[in-house]
């Protein structure tokens, strides 16, 4: 089975604490729907995340960044269900809310290469990573996208940037993912070896490879 999402971040990114003060203050079903949308509960579960989010919206009473964070959660939620169409205008909305949402900006330029769009996710990207240069979330999301348009030795030097900033989860991903494409060999024990580089190198050769691990119970292993 291979991934409908992203498996390494807010998923690529932490976008619901800033609201959940707005969510505390209310009562009755409009809490209920923001804790949905913006809390633990909605991330297990993406249709309940979409229902709580769009609960909030419609309601009137957000705006700015809060209407923009729920707009990029709700967004998350449908890109994560493969609707990347829909996801794209819900990040449209956010980022022209909160046009330095680094998260929002680098969640979008996912959803473009999820969406097999990956050249338009460019600026996004690099404009997240500019808001926030250490991000291993963003390295990665602009490794995919470089190894998508042919530059491979460009998206092994990103990789190697999401190793630099994610650690030793980042590198148990990329040893999991490795080794579901039969590249890794080694431990997946969140170390840098030499086996990880070469399979690595092999990797961003190949158009149909992706580092990130696709099978659930690995993912589950390496969080």
């Amino acid at each position: 089975m291979r991934r409908v999402g992203n498996p390494t971040g807010i998923a690529r990114g932490a976008v619901f604490a800033a609201a959940l003060a707005v969510a505390g203050a209310w009562t009755g079903a409009r809490a209920e729907g923001a804790l949905d949308c913006l809390s633990e509960q909605g991330h297990r579960d993406n249709d309940r995340r979409i229902s709580g989010c769009t609960e909030l919206i419609e309601q009137g009473g957000l705006a700015g960044e809060d209407l923009s964070v729920a707009l990029a959660t709700r967004a998350l939620a449908y890109s994560l269900k493969g609707l990347y169409g829909q996801a794209v205008t819900d990040y449209d909305h956010a980022i022209s809310l909160n046009p330095d949402f680094a998260v929002a900006l680098n969640n979008r330029a996912w959803a473009y290469f999820r969406w097999g769009r990956a050249p338009r996710g460019l600026p996004d990207v690099e404009r997240s990573l500019a808001l926030n240069p250490t991000s291993p979330h963003s390295f990665d999301t602009r490794a995919h996208i470089r190894q998508s348009i042919r530059q491979p030795d460009a998206a092994l030097a990103d990789y190697w940037q999401a190793i630099r900033y994610g650690g030793e989860q980042m590198i148990r991903l990329y040893q999991c993912g490795l080794a579901e494409h039969g590249l890794y060999k080694g431990k997946v024990d969140g170390q840098v070896r030499p086996e990880l580089s070469e399979a690595l190198e092999q990797c961003v050769r190949k158009s149909d490879c992706d580092p990130l691990p696709a099978d659930e119970q690995c993912r589950a292993a390496t969080s």
